[in-house]
């Protein structure tokens, strides 16, 4: 067996009653506790049992959290590198960008930071007490941003995910339930058991639960996925597993899917203005392309480029694949490398394609190392959905007319150039389902203070609670009023 994923539960790290489950990509085993021996004692007895974290002021809430980005460095902390040691065999990453991976978590939890979150993304005032407003009737309106009881679904693409489901949660002193991916099983419980060591009795600790099931276990969800145990599912993820949830999508219980999204990229014509210009775009898409070896919903792999389909358009859009598969292979190996298992029903695509010469041309792609496919018409390829380990195509196009058709509401990020474009671009791309247009070459470089998927997720995990004060000498009320 490779490796354990114990239970955290509340401050406890749990080992018993072990069994063996498969990671995703078949490469190894490893055991977790029997959920359906545990499921029970995953929820709070009460929900009164929450107030313990509104006893908290933000400013210690703050403390715990910098203290913890502090203790999460990769080279000293045992728990990480045990998360590390099982994503070498859990993930299709690499090595060294999986390693990166949790080098950069620290910062995440520092104060200006979650200040910079909490404040962006749902309001200090909010969640530090009651924020009083008098309405034009004269009522005396006041809101405060509640946590609730969550359970988080994350995805395995990464350690980031996970540290931003655990800061979020904290923010919104939420009582939080992690479902560890099979492909990540380690990543949140060390985040947990790091908070453990550092905090053991606090609040913060004690709402904190992370643990394994495998999804579509009916003997684990049909005993959790209820109104009186949480509130909130937070569900990332594919297709099928974001669709499994929703049967158990109920009155009091409020799915926010951050469900499966695909990305995009528009090049203007400006990108051929000189052979300096047409080097820095192809560094910046080849970026977009790469990290991660392209595995996240942000990453780039259909470029439209506006620069017509004609013989100098073509010529250009050609040039511009080889210098962007030039700048692809030589990104350093912690953005981007080689993809460890690629798509062999892909691979023979894209061979498909090279022998199509007169409607493709691929510029690499023969040691697997990644490809750039060039449609020679504005179409692209039939195998795009399928697109992964660093493969990308480049689509000329005459007009933006042929750019919107293809965003739809699964469009998730858009990374454009130039600049003078995107602001032109930025009232219509959302009509038609676009969510995040950003500048070419930071399609990947998410920021956390931001909406995710065009919603605001930490203010979707908050309840809005109203404490409304009435005075009759003022509000009219209804008891006063004449018959009709």
């Amino acid at each position: 067996m490779a490796y354990t994923v114990p239970l955290f539960l509340r401050g406890r790290v749990i080992t018993d009653d072990l069994i063996p489950f498969d990671t995703r990509i078949g490469a190894a085993q490893f055991q977790a506790p029997d959920m359906t021996k545990h499921v029970d004692r995953l929820t709070l007895r009460s929900p009164a049992q929450m107030s313990d974290l509104y006893a908290l002021g933000f400013d210690e809430i703050l403390d715990v959290l910098a203290a913890l980005g502090d203790a999460l460095n990769f080279e000293t902390n045992d728990h990480l590198q045990e998360a590390y040691e099982a994503s070498l065999v859990a993930n299709v990453l690499p090595a060294e960008m999986l390693k990166n991976s949790y080098r950069v978590l620290g910062p995440l939890f520092s104060r200006d930071n979650v200040i910079e979150i909490a404040d962006t993304q749902v309001g200090l005032d909010y969640l530090n007490g009651w924020v009083t407003r008098r309405l034009r009737d004269g009522r005396d309106l006041r809101v405060r941003a509640f946590g609730a009881r969550t359970l988080h679904i994350p995805a395995g693409n990464g350690g980031l995910v996970s540290a931003v489901t655990i800061l979020r949660s904290v923010i919104t002193r939420s009582d939080v339930i992690i479902k560890a991916p099979s492909n990540d099983p380690l990543t949140a419980v060390a985040i947990a058991r790091t908070l453990a060591d550092i905090a053991p009795d606090h609040p913060i600790t004690k709402h904190l639960v992370v643990g394994y099931w495998k999804g579509g276990d009916l003997t684990v969800e049909e005993k959790l996925y209820q109104p009186h145990h949480i509130e909130k599912i937070v569900a990332w993820g594919g297709l099928a597993s974001v669709k499994h949830v929703t049967r158990y999508i109920q009155p009091g219980l409020e799915l926010i899917a951050l469900d499966p999204k695909r990305s995009a990229t528009i090049i203007g014509r400006e990108a051929f203005d000189s052979e300096q210009v047409m080097r820095e775009v192809a560094r910046r898409a080849a970026t977009d392309i790469g990290v991660a070896n392209q595995e996240g919903c942000a990453n780039a792999r259909v470029i439209y480029v506006l620069s017509g389909t004609d013989a100098a358009g073509l010529a250009n859009a050609n040039r511009l694949g080889e210098l962007i598969y030039d700048e692809l292979i030589a990104l350093p190996s912690v953005v981007s490398t080689p993809p460890r298992y690629p798509n062999r029903e892909l691979l023979d695509h894209v061979d498909a394609s090279r022998m199509a010469e007169d409607f493709y041309r691929v510029i690499g792609g023969e040691r697997r190392e990644g490809a750039i496919v060039v449609s020679q018409f504005d179409e692209p390829v039939d195998y795009s959905p399928m697109l992964s380990g660093r493969i990308a195509n480049i689509v000329p196009v005459d007009g933006i007319d042929r750019v919107t058709a293809a965003v739809n509401a699964y469009t998730q990020t858009i990374g454009i150039y130039p600049e003078s474009l995107k602001r032109e671009l930025r009232d219509t791309l959302p009509l038609f389902g676009a969510q995040r247009l950003t500048s070419l070459g930071y399609a990947c470089n998410v920021a956390v203070a931001m909406p995710q998927d065009a919603i605001e997720p930490i203010r979707r995990m908050c309840k809005w609670i109203v404490d409304e004060e009435c005075d009759p000498a003022v509000v009219v009320p209804l008891w006063q009023l004449a018959p009709a």
